[in-house]
C-alpha cells in the first residue's frame, strides 16, 4: 500500500498575494516559482511511485518539474483541483476587503461559500475521498500530489481533526511539502509546510 503522500503546493506566480486566482485560466509559474520547484524536488528524498497534479496550469508546471527530476509522468487528478471561488475568481484582494460575504467566508469557512462557488466542506470531501482511495492502491512507497493551498489545508484540517473555521491555523507556503504517513490503522500527519530554502 501507499506509505506516504506528499502534498506539494505549486510554486510562486506573479498574481500570488494580489488576486484570488482560484481556477483563473492560463496562470503559470514565474522564474521564482520554477526555481522553488527545483529545490522542492531536492527536498523529497525518495523517488515516488507516482506524481499527480491538479488540472490547473501552475500545478501542472510544478508537477512537471518534479516529474523531470524523478523520471516519471504526471497524472491529472481533478479531485485535488483548486477550490471554485465562483464570482470571486480573479478578483483583487483589495477589492474584496469591504465585501461582507468575503469577511464571513474568512471567519466561517465551515458554513459559508463564495458566491456561485464551492464550499470548503465540499472541497474537503472531494479531496479526502481521493486520498482515501489513493491510500488503498497497491503500490509501495510514496505518491506526490501537487495541488493548491486550500485543498492541502482542507486535508490537513481533516486529518488533524481541526474545524474548518480554524483554517488559518495551518500555513501552506508556495512549493512547500506536507506529508501524510499511511498504514493499516489510517493516516497521520508527519510533516506540515516544509518550505524550500530561501
Amino acid at each position: 500500500m501507499v506509505e506516504r503522500i506528499h502534498l506539494v503546493r505549486h510554486g510562486h506566480h506573479a498574481m500570488l498575494g494580489h488576486r484570488l486566482c482560484g481556477r483563473m485560466p492560463g496562470l503559470q509559474l514565474d522564474d521564482l516559482g520554477c526555481r522553488q520547484m527545483s529545490r522542492c524536488a531536492e527536498m523529497i528524498a525518495e523517488t515516488p511511485a507516482a506524481i499527480q497534479s491538479s488540472p490547473q496550469r501552475r500545478t501542472q508546471q510544478s508537477a512537471s518539474i518534479l516529474a523531470w527530476h524523478f523520471g516519471l509522468p504526471v497524472d491529472i487528478a481533478p479531485d485535488v483541483d483548486e477550490i471554485d471561488y465562483g464570482a470571486w475568481t480573479s478578483r483583487a484582494f483589495a477589492d474584496l476587503e469591504n465585501d461582507k460575504r468575503w469577511n464571513r467566508w474568512n471567519t466561517r469557512r465551515g458554513s459559508s461559500r463564495p458566491p456561485g462557488g464551492e464550499s470548503m466542506r465540499a472541497l474537503q470531501q472531494r479531496v479526502i475521498q481521493h486520498l482515501e482511495q489513493l491510500r488503498r492502491i497497491q503500490t509501495d512507497g510514496a505518491v506526490i500530489i501537487v495541488s493548491h493551498a486550500e485543498p492541502i489545508r482542507a486535508a490537513l484540517l481533516y486529518y488533524s481533526r481541526t474545524p474548518l473555521d480554524n483554517f488559518l491555523s495551518i500555513e501552506v507556503a508556495p512549493a512547500s511539502v506536507s506529508t501524510l504517513a499511511v498504514d493499516k490503522s489510517g493516516v497521520r500527519i508527519s510533516r506540515v509546510n516544509q518550505q524550500v530554502p530561501g
